[in-house]
């Protein structure tokens, strides 16, 4: 028994890692439009209504008017944009966050896919706010750096050509799409402060959350709360900091849907930088959307990762 599967907006970044990723498997057939016709929305509508999953690879407004598209239609959507991300009728496309949203998302009809810099924050967050270790109302501030794939065809010819430069921060507006996704889906009450940055180089990405520790509190009891929320699970692994040192590389993981946790103490013990690392293209876009797909349709969950 094959699965059929249309990746709407395979051409762009996300879309084409997919369909590499899917091409191989002898349980998928892509189902795909005539290029001439792509943009044709009745040809899109034959599409969708012939996949029993559709993924959508489009910008927000893009993906909005491809979700009305299937209106009438027993297709299931995972959706890559930001667009349904916080919508309480739509699941949220990262399993490990709990038992609960891992059953929720195989049973969906509507999957929103997590952004690359927001499944770093979660992870790491999420189970040490439900834990107590971290309140809902600490004021938190979280670092990234990612490739430059991540900014889609405008950055990525950007920097071929050269003029982007080596190394630049951004979001100093305060407005970054992916903070409402960061609160939404850890507990937290109040908006961290989350300024990126995209280097020169492909893919990789490493999320950064500094913390001073509450009295009491030491560096192993958030190592042994992300430990054992994640324990046994296949694709997110909490990973002693100190064999990752003196330097941590953010294209180590490139081409696999991993990502991997750590927790990095200060001298005194006082003060922790919480570290994850994964590929923003794998478990950070494409990788995530396959595991994704797999679990809703009850296969093994790594098939094609």
């Amino acid at each position: 028994m094959t699965a059929s599967v249309f990746i709407d907006g395979e051409a762009g970044t996300t879309g084409l890692q997919i369909r590499d990723r899917l091409l191989a498997r002898g349980d998928i057939t892509l189902v795909q439009v005539d290029p001439a016709r792509r943009k044709d929305p009745q040809a899109r509508r034959e599409a969708f209504a012939a996949a029993e999953v559709a993924i959508l690879c489009l910008p927000d407004a893009a993906a909005i008017e491809a979700v009305a598209l299937c209106d009438g239609l027993p297709t299931r959507i995972i959706d890559a944009s930001t667009a349904y991300r916080v919508d309480p009728d739509w699941a949220y496309g990262f399993p490990e966050l709990s038992a609960a949203n891992r059953a929720r998302m195989a049973s969906a009809a509507r999957v929103s896919n997590p952004g690359c810099f927001s499944t770093g924050a979660i992870a790491l967050l999420a189970p040490l706010v439900a834990a107590g270790l971290i309140a809902p109302d600490a004021a938190l501030t979280i670092n990234a750096v990612s490739g430059y794939s991540g900014g889609g065809k405008a950055m990525i010819a950007e920097f071929d050509a050269g003029t982007a430069g080596a190394h630049f921060v951004y979001g100093l507006e305060h407005k970054h799409k992916h903070v409402p996704e960061m609160m939404a889906h850890t507990g937290l009450t109040r908006r961290p402060i989350f300024i990126p940055a995209v280097g020169n180089y492909h893919q990789g990405m490493i999320v950064q959350v500094p913390l001073h520790l509450a009295p009491g509190q030491t560096a192993a009891d958030l190592q042994a709360a992300l430990a054992a929320h994640y324990e046994g699970g296949a694709f997110v692994k909490v990973v002693d900091g100190t064999s990752l040192l003196p330097r941590v590389n953010p294209e180590r993981l490139n081409g696999t849907n991993v990502m991997e946790l750590s927790v990095h103490a200060g001298l005194e013990d006082d003060r922790v930088v919480l570290l994850a690392t994964l590929d923003n293209l794998g478990k950070g876009a494409s990788g995530a959307a396959v595991q994704n797909l797999n679990l809703m349709l009850g296969m093994d969950e790594g098939a094609g990762l």
